[in-house]
């Protein structure tokens, strides 16, 4: 399946400032297999090294901070030389060593000319561990699930030909319009995890995709035991599993008393930074203006939580496909739609959305594009009532105000509709 990133790594191999690369996200999202690739495709060769699978590996760097040594030792151990530019080397599971990802800092300063990337998983939570961590010495990549467009590529090659032509304006014709609906269907049920696209493409079974989902979710959740350092990790485990009632009640912030009776923000902060850090939540700040720059009116205690990959969050909160499929309402409809919306806007922009919530009005999400500022409606049919958007609209005249629906891709009066499918796409439809 061809990823997005590809293009990243492509422009960081030709950056003449290029320091080693560390690709940070949540587990089973497709870093080795990225790597690998790029190492296949784009160098004369690549030496890869597991550090969970070979732990006499981790003494070479609790003893050596020497780079060309380090290099030595790793091509005799790689049974081939290692040669500057040509070689990639590829360190997976890196935080199972500190003293590796630590060494990074080495390479930038005394062997540039190697081309060096790491990866992990849980990476982000060894931020807050800055000794392990050479801030400043490395480049920084995020990977997340596949984003619609990766999945429409890797399951209707033709459609998402069609799909990328689709530019700003376009009329785009009924057919297209519904297989596209269609399509976004069934990314909500089978989201953005490369093992659950795989399985989708060869053999289109669902009861298979359902099954590889309960299985991430039972690793992940084994995951918070092992690694949470200082965090404990029920309390991480109950932020976890309150995520789908946190989505569910209408519009509200996330609230702690829902994690636990009587609990508190000293509680579980810890539980959250550890989720959030870790790739597996995202967090969506609540702005008390909606006003250039945005991170300005950051409202730190109040903010939405929503899970990383929209097909596990359809998963967790038990939603039948034939829901979905079968166009009705359903009481989760609102959350797992919004959860798409924000999946596919990361990354997009400079600044990330966030959304916006007084005693009068909610804004799904805010989008700042430069010194504009726009709204965002996010609907998961194509029901068009949404006051406080309107009066939003009505009162500020914003130069683009945006809904996501399931309806076609038109102006209705000061809105733009974007159809669901298209969400990828908004910085270019702009």
């Amino acid at each position: 399946m061809k990823r997005n990133a590809i293009s990243d790594l492509i422009q960081w191999k030709n950056n003449p400032k290029r320091k080693p690369l560390v690709i940070r996200g949540a587990r089973q999202v497709g870093k080795t297999w990225l790597m690998r690739e790029f190492g296949q495709s784009c160098y004369e060769d690549f030496v890869y090294l597991n550090f969970d699978e070979e732990d006499e590996l981790k003494s070479i760097f609790e003893t050596n901070k020497n780079p060309q040594r380090i290099i030595e030792l790793l091509s005799l151990i790689a049974g081939k030389k290692i040669l500057p530019e040509k070689t990639l080397i590829l360190f997976d599971e890196i935080q199972e060593c500190p003293e590796a990802l630590n060494t990074l800092k080495y390479f930038k300063e005394k062997a540039s000319e190697y081309h060096v990337i790491a990866a992990g998983s849980l990476l982000g939570t060894l931020l807050a561990q800055p000794k392990s961590y050479p801030v400043g010495m490395v480049n920084l990549l995020d990977l997340y699930p596949l984003t619609f467009d990766e999945f429409l590529e890797a399951t209707e090659p033709s459609l998402y030909a069609y799909y990328e032509s689709i530019h700003k304006g376009q009329q785009i014709e009924e057919i297209f319009h519904n297989r596209l609906l269609e399509s976004y269907s069934h990314y909500l049920i089978i989201g953005g995890m490369p093992e659950c696209v795989s399985s989708w493409v060869s053999e289109r079974d669902p009861a298979q995709v359902t099954q590889i989902q309960k299985e991430l979710i039972e690793i992940y959740e084994n995951d918070f035991s092992k690694h949470n350092g200082k965090v404990n990790s029920g309390r991480i485990l109950m932020v976890f599993r309150s995520i789908v009632s946190q989505l569910a009640k209408s519009n509200e912030k996330f609230i702690y008393g829902a994690v636990r009776q009587g609990g508190r923000a000293r509680d579980f902060e810890e539980a959250i930074e550890w989720l959030v850090s870790a790739g597996m939540l995202n967090r969506v700040y609540n702005v008390s203006k909606m006003e250039h720059p945005l991170s300005a009116f950051d409202k730190l205690d109040q903010f939405k939580l929503f899970l990383f990959d929209t097909g596990l969050l359809k998963h967790m909160a038990g939603i039948d496909n034939s829901a979905i499929l079968l166009k009705t309402d359903y009481q989760f409809k609102g959350p797992l739609t919004e959860n798409y919306v924000l999946q596919q806007l990361r990354g997009q922009f400079a600044v990330e959305p966030r959304y916006f919530a007084d005693k009068n009005r909610e804004i799904d999400f805010v989008l700042q594009n430069g010194m504009e500022i726009i709204p965002i409606e996010a609907k998961g049919g194509e029901n068009k009532s949404a006051p406080s958007f309107k009066r939003y609209i009505a009162e500020f005249h914003p130069e683009h105000a945006i809904r996501f629906s399931k309806r076609g891709y038109r102006k209705d009066g000061d809105i733009t509709n974007i159809p669901l499918y298209l969400a990828r796409k908004t910085k270019e439809l702009l």
